[in-house]
C-alpha cells in the first residue's frame, strides 16, 4: 500500500533534517499505527541510516545494530564493542569521517533500555555533547508508550527536554480509508473503517480482498489461522511492562460494562483499585473516558469507560467471547456470527466518527459547517432521560447543535428521516448551562443523502461523504 497522509510528521522531521544543526528527534505510538514507515519514509529522503533493535542483551543488541550500521559505514560490523560508550563514540567518530550527519534511527529505542538501564544515561550524555558537536540529527522511536514518554515526558527522565520534535503518531485520519482500499461509496468506507480503524498495517491486510469486506474480516481476523485471529493478546504482551494483566478490563468493556462501579463489582475488587489500569489503558489509546456534554471531566461522576479502537472493539465483542465456536466451525458459520455484530459496530463507529467531524466541517461547504465553526462534539446523557448523540456550541456561543447519527444499510425515505427529525424534536433540549441564550440548530447524520425534498428549516444532513471527507 502506498505511503498515506502524515504530512505534518513528515514536515516536522524534515525541518529538523533541514536545519542543519542535528538535534533528537522521539517518536511513539503503539504498535501498527506506522511509526517504521513514516522514519523509513523520513530517511530514505535523507540516505539516513535506520537500525532496529530486538529484545536480546545488550551485547547482542550492539553486534546486530553494528550490522546495520556497516551498511552504510564499512567495517563498523568488524569491531566488538564492550558497552554503549564505546559504539556510540564510533558512531560519531565514522560520521565526521564521511560528512555525514543523519538522520540515524534507533527504532524500538525501548528494548534498549529494558536490557540495559545504564544507556538512559549514556545517551543523554551522548546526545548533550558529541552528537550535538558533530550536528548529528538522531532519532529514537518505540511502541512501549509508558516507556517512551517516561525516557521524553517526565521532568525526570534522562531526555527531557532535550527533543527538538516530539511526535505521538496517531491512527491515520478516517478519511484516507476510502481512497487507500478503493472503495466506491463513502458508506462502504465507514463499514470498512469500523473493522480496521486508523491502523495502517490493517488496512494492507484487507487491501487484497477488494470490496468484500466480509470476506476480509473472515479470513483476517475470525480465522484462527489468520494474522489478527490474537491480536490484541500480542499487543498486550509486546508492551513495556508487559498489559496482559489489563485483559479482563479489556472483556468486560468490550461486552458493554462501561461504569467503574459495574467493573469493579464483575471483578469483585473495590472500585478505587481501578484507577491506575483504566488510566494506563486510556494512556495506550485503548480505551476512552466519556463524560457527558458539558460535564468536567476532573469532577464527573457519570464517567463511562469505552474502548476506543475500532478493530478492538470487533476483536473482543466478537472473537473473544466465541474462540471455541471459531475455532471449531467452517467460513460460512463463522461469518454468520459476525452478522450478528456487523451492524452494532458499524453504528458505533459512525456515531463516533459523526462526532469528530464536528469541529472540521466549517472547511467544507455543508450548511451545518456554515453555521460554525462548531467546538467538538459529545454525547450527552443523564439518568434515564433521552440521550443525544451529537451535542455542541458554535465557537460565537450563538448556536446549539444536537445531533443524531443514523446508520442505515440503504438510503432513508423522506418518511423515514422525517421520523427521525420529529423523534430528535420531541427529546426537547438538555439541561445545559446557557442554552436558553443560543439558536437550536438540529442535524441528521446519515449514510446517503439522495435527492431528498425534506425541508427543514433548522434541520441540516450531513451523509457519510461529507463525514470522511472533514476527516482528512
Amino acid at each position: 500500500m502506498e505511503f498515506i497522509d502524515r504530512k505534518d510528521e513528515l514536515n516536522r522531521l524534515e525541518e529538523l533534517s533541514r536545519s542543519g544543526q542535528g538535534g533528537l528527534a522521539v517518536i511513539w505510538g503503539r504498535r501498527r499505527v506506522g511509526k517504521t514507515r513514516l522514519l523509513l519514509e523520513w530517511s530514505a529522503r535523507h540516505d539516513g541510516l535506520y537500525t532496529v533493535a530486538d529484545q536480546s542483551a545488550p551485547s547482542i543488541q550492539r553486534e546486530f545494530l553494528a550490522e546495520a550500521v556497516s551498511k552504510l559505514f564499512s567495517g563498523f560490523a568488524s569491531v566488538v564493542y564492550p558497552h554503549w560508550r564505546s559504539f556510540l563514540d564510533r558512531l560519531v567518530s565514522d560520521s565526521a569521517r564521511l560528512g555525514w550527519t543523519g538522520p540515524i534511527i534507533f527504532d524500538e529505542f525501548p528494548y534498549l533500555i529494558a536490557a540495559d538501564s545504564s544507556l538512559a544515561s549514556i545517551f543523554q550524555n551522548w546526545i548533550d555533547h558529541e552528537a550535538t558537536k558533530a550536528g548529528l540529527t538522531v532519532a529514537v522511536a518505540g511502541s512501549s508508550q509508558r516507556m517512551m514518554q517516561g525516557l521524553v515526558l517526565d521532568s525526570a527522565a534522562p531526555l527531557y527536554g532535550r527533543s527538538r520534535v516530539q511526535l505521538e503518531l496517531e491512527p491515520l485520519l478516517p478519511g484516507y480509508i476510502q481512497t487507500a482500499l478503493k472503495y466506491a461509496t463513502a458508506a462502504q468506507a465507514v463499514q470498512a473503517y469500523s473493522v480496521w480503524g486508523g491502523i495502517p498495517r490493517y488496512w494492507e491486510l484487507a487491501e487484497i480482498f477488494g470490496n468484500d469486506i466480509e470476506e476480509a474480516v473472515d479470513r483476517c481476523v475470525l480465522d484462527p489461522l489468520s494474522p489478527l485471529f490474537r491480536e490484541p493478546e500480542k499487543l498486550l504482551l509486546e508492551e513495556t511492562p508487559p498489559a496482559i494483566s489489563l485483559r479482563p478490563l479489556l472483556d468486560l468493556i468490550g461486552a458493554g460494562v462501561h461504569r467503574v462501579s459495574e467493573l469493579a463489582g464483575r471483578l469483585g475488587i473495590p472500585s478505587t483499585s481501578l484507577s491506575r489500569p483504566l488510566s494506563r489503558l486510556v494512556e495506550l489509546g485503548l480505551v476512552i473516558r466519556e463524560t457527558p456534554y458539558g460535564e468536567t471531566e476532573r469532577t464527573s461522576k457519570k464517567s463511562l469507560y469505552r474502548i476506543a479502537d475500532p478493530f478492538f472493539r470487533l476483536w473482543f465483542r466478537v472473537v473473544a467471547p466465541n474462540k471455541a465456536v471459531l475455532t471449531q466451525t467452517p467460513p460460512e458459520t463463522r461469518k454468520t456470527l459476525w452478522a450478528r455484530y456487523r451492524s452494532g459496530l458499524v453504528a458505533e463507529s459512525w456515531e463516533d466518527l459523526c462526532r469528530r467531524c464536528v469541529p472540521m466541517l466549517h472547511r467544507g461547504s455543508s450548511n451545518l459547517g456554515k453555521l460554525g465553526p462548531w467546538e467538538p462534539a459529545k454525547r450527552y446523557w443523564r439518568g434515564n432521560n433521552p440521550e443525544w448523540d451529537v451535542v455542541s456550541r458554535s465557537i460565537d456561543g450563538e448556536r446549539l447543535l444536537l445531533g443524531e447519527a443514523k446508520w442505515s444499510w440503504g438510503l432513508m425515505s423522506d418518511q423515514e428521516i422525517r421520523g427521525a427529525f420529529h423523534e430528535l424534536l420531541r427529546k426537547g433540549i438538555p439541561p445545559l448551562r446557557g442554552v436558553d441564550k443560543t439558536k437550536t440548530e438540529y442535524a441528521l447524520f446519515i449514510p446517503e443523502v439522495a435527492s431528498s425534498k425534506v425541508r427543514e428549516p433548522s434541520l441540516c444532513l450531513v451523509d457519510a461523504e461529507t463525514v470522511l471527507s472533514s476527516l482528512m
